[in-house]
């Protein structure tokens, strides 16, 4: 299996229950759009996507929320490993998106 392969492969049970962890937040505002991100994709998360999720969640708990209020752009390089900057852009986008009602 290649690395583009394995990276669109769904996450399993396991890389899910890892994720949520990783991504609990100090700021409420920030897990209120965790939560409603993985109610809304976690089912359907690839590897790639949960790689990138990592990456925002790097950033300062302030900065993360700047960034889901839209009150910043993204800056800097927020591309790391094979993360690319684009699927870091795209899991900002739906976790922007899970704040909207369903």
């Amino acid at each position: 299996m290649n690395a583009s392969t394995t990276s669109n492969t769904l996450l399993d049970e396991r890389g899910l229950s890892k994720l949520r962890w990783r991504c609990r937040r100090g700021l409420l505002e920030n897990d209120l759009f965790i939560e409603k991100f993985f109610a809304r994709h976690a089912s359907g998360l690839t590897v790639r996507q949960a790689e990138a999720l990592g990456v925002l969640m790097d950033l300062s708990d302030n900065d993360l929320l700047d960034l889901l209020l839209g009150r910043k752009p993204p800056q800097g390089d927020l591309a790391s490993g094979s993360v690319s900057h684009d699927d870091v852009l795209l899991v900002l986008g739906m976790l922007r998106a899970a704040r909207q009602p369903i």
